[in-house]
């Protein structure tokens, strides 16, 4: 984390809501707008001059989307991160955003205290969802999945031991426990007394399973764990 104010680039095509974005910034403590900009082109023009800390971004823009441009920033500009802040908080929109790179994840209607309060945590490295976003992910996660429509009768092979399905990314059993202890929402600490081992073996274990799975937060674990199927319980 580095010191001083939180420089931040504002993204959205509405004239009159990125103005009112950058008034509402400017009034609040510790943070400094650098640029503003209406579509995602001149997001990454503003990020690649500016080197901001945060790029607060619309989804719905033209010539370059706020996902697309999240995913170019987090690739070509990895110590900028990125906060979206829009209209829409459908399913699709939130994990697109987050698959591509997003740590937070905030809607319009989201009041000052929020907005700073998801900037400065992105900054310091931890996610900045929403507490009605976040609910969303468990929600969507604890969904039962729908059922497949019903094959074609065919002969009955000779019954076969029950086998679990293969993990993904070679995910140990205990490592898709943890990540879908995370998944519901529980400290490293909840998921150690749940699973009657230490916190450094929960750290542990979270080390591993970001690595195998290539997420980078907390935030990207949810959506990842959404993405496989694994849930407390599954």
């Amino acid at each position: 984390m580095t010191d001083g104010p939180i420089r931040v680039v504002v993204a959205d095509d509405q004239t009159v809501v990125r103005e009112g974005i950058v008034m509402l910034l400017g009034l609040l403590p510790g943070i400094t707008v650098v640029g503003s900009a209406p579509d995602g082109e001149e997001a990454l023009r503003l990020v690649a001059e500016h080197a901001p800390d945060v790029v607060l971004m619309d989804l719905r823009m033209p010539r370059c989307d706020g996902v697309e441009a999240t995913r170019r920033i987090r690739a070509e500009h990895p110590g900028t991160e990125v906060v979206v802040l829009t209209t829409y908080a459908d399913d699709d929109s939130l994990f697109s955003a987050l698959q591509a790179g997003a740590r937070g994840f905030l809607t319009k209607d989201a009041g000052a205290e929020e907005i700073a309060r998801a900037v400065a945590d992105v900054r310091s490295g931890a996610a900045g969802l929403s507490p009605q976003v976040q609910l969303r992910l468990l929600e969507r996660l604890s969904e039962p999945e729908q059922p497949a429509p019903a094959p074609a009768p065919q002969p009955v092979p000779a019954p076969a031991p029950a086998q679990r399905p293969p993990l993904p990314d070679g995910l140990t059993q205990r490592e898709a426990e943890v990540l879908a202890l995370i998944a519901a929402g529980l400290s490293n600490a909840e998921i150690a007394g749940r699973l009657f081992v230490s916190p450094a073996t929960v750290k542990t274990h979270i080390n591993n399973l970001f690595a195998k799975t290539a997420v980078r937060d907390r935030a990207q674990a949810v959506a990842y764990a959404f993405r496989h199927g694994i849930s407390d319980g599954s």
